[in-house]
């Protein structure tokens, strides 16, 4: 796993997802070498990082064209990115145009989830995964909700994290933000 002070950053584009949630998402994730996957909402690039280690295909997706370009650098930077794909747009866009995958991982949405989702669903293979991340409690509930009416089984994990800062008189653990990781089963 890449350390989070290892990502170029941009003030303007979310990211990285922490490590210890890229940890869990992986975990969940299951890939197994051979599997295409597509992250949704890349930011600066640390789910897509992760994934282009472990999948044979990756698609990075974000309408955002500083996110796509971190994406880029933070991929040229720790020496990956052959199998990767970045697409500067829409998700709706940019998931009408792909043909199977196993894996979807869903960060940023643009208020589309329902339909991001639809499409993730209608590409998966036999066997294949989705996994939202989200810190909107809207989103998580939608996330839930769609999920289900797409008739997948589902698992969601609320994670909190805290991280020790030192300080003269000892250690004080410092909460990051608390984020929701909802899967398919």
């Amino acid at each position: 796993m890449i350390p989070d002070d290892e990502f170029i950053r941009d003030p303007h584009v979310p990211g990285p997802t922490k490590l210890e949630v890229r940890c869990l998402v992986m975990c969940l994730a299951g890939l197994r070498g051979h599997e295409v996957a597509v992250d949704v909402g890349c930011g600066t690039g640390g789910i897509t990082l992760e994934l282009a280690e472990r999948a044979s295909r990756v698609y990075a997706i974000d309408r955002d064209p500083r996110a796509i370009s971190i994406t880029g650098r933070n991929l040229e930077k720790h020496g990956l990115g052959d199998n990767v794909s970045l697409m500067n747009l829409d998700a709706v866009e940019a998931l009408e145009g792909l043909g199977e995958i196993d894996l979807a991982v869903i960060g940023g949405n643009g208020g589309e989830l329902r339909r991001i989702l639809e499409l993730a669903s209608e590409r998966l293979r036999d066997g294949g995964r989705i996994i939202v991340t989200a810190i909107l409690l809207e989103t998580k509930y939608e996330a839930l909700r769609c999920l289900r009416d797409l008739g997948f089984e589902v698992g969601i994990t609320e994670v909190s994290v805290s991280r020790g800062r030192m300080l003269d008189r000892g250690t004080m653990m410092v909460a990051q933000n608390p984020i929701s990781i909802i899967y398919t089963l």
